[in-house]
């Protein structure tokens, strides 16, 4: 009797043990689902760079120093153009800020801006900071889909740029620091091609303007001030 009530026990448990085991074999695939392709998706619709500003047409005795900061960040409307949208354009708008570091110094002298440079020794801190708002354009090539977001990227593109705010602020030894405030002289239009080729999260960015910072200024010493932004940096994608 022993011996039949263990068959009669285990007859019941072991299909009991196969269901569980079979339910535990099955629960991945039923909660697990595949990743549909959305034949309407868009890429890198939002952006930020972080570059260094190398000031191009540096007059002669013009020099930068420590680092010059150009941080930018905004929105594109990605628009693709091919049935694989792995061609488009984009057009969007965006916030750039830069920090330029050098021994070009503005003074104020009766209300006429006067502009020369000076060696690092005389002074503490010399800085122009500038602030744009920017429209992008951009004609687009990527190898992406809608499932990865791992992809190569070429993106080249032309920028409009309007200065807003402004600031030169030269700072000798100690406490004694002079302002000009939106300089008149300073392009308020900036116009300039771009180019951002990688993989992934990591591009490589680089900006040139076509136009010069300054509108037809000259040094003190007699020559004409002709500086070009260029700038080398990384560009970071999302969405």
């Amino acid at each position: 009797m022993r011996f039949f009530s263990l068959f009669i026990l285990l007859f019941c448990v072991l299909p009991l043990q196969a269901q569980i085991e079979e339910e535990k074999e099955l629960k991945p695939e039923m909660d697990s689902l595949a990743p549909v392709a959305d034949p309407k998706y868009r890429e890198d619709q939002f952006y930020a760079t972080l570059t260094y500003n190398l000031i191009q047409g540096k007059p002669e005795g013009y020099s930068q120093y420590s680092f010059s900061t150009g941080i930018s960040a905004g929105f594109l409307r990605d628009m693709p153009i091919n049935k694989r949208r792995n061609h488009s354009v984009a057009l969007g708008l965006g916030y750039s800020y830069n920090n330029i570091k050098h021994n070009l110094v503005v003074n104020d002298a009766n209300g006429q801006n006067t502009y020369e440079t000076r060696s690092q020794t005389e002074f503490e801190r010399n800085k122009l900071v500038l602030h744009y708002l920017e429209v992008p354009l951009e004609l687009r090539w990527r190898n992406s889909d809608s499932i990865s977001h791992k992809f190569w990227r070429v993106y080249a593109g032309f920028k409009v740029s309007y200065l807003f705010y402004d600031k030169a602020q030269y700072q000798q030894d100690g406490n004694v620091s002079y302002k000009v405030i939106n300089d008149a002289n300073l392009n308020k239009l900036l116009y300039g091609t771009y180019l951002s080729v990688g993989w992934n999260t990591w591009n490589f960015y680089t900006y040139y303007s076509l136009n010069p910072l300054y509108d037809n200024v000259t040094l003190t010493s007699g020559r004409k001030l002709d500086m070009h932004a260029l700038k080398l940096g990384l560009v970071f994608y999302i969405l």
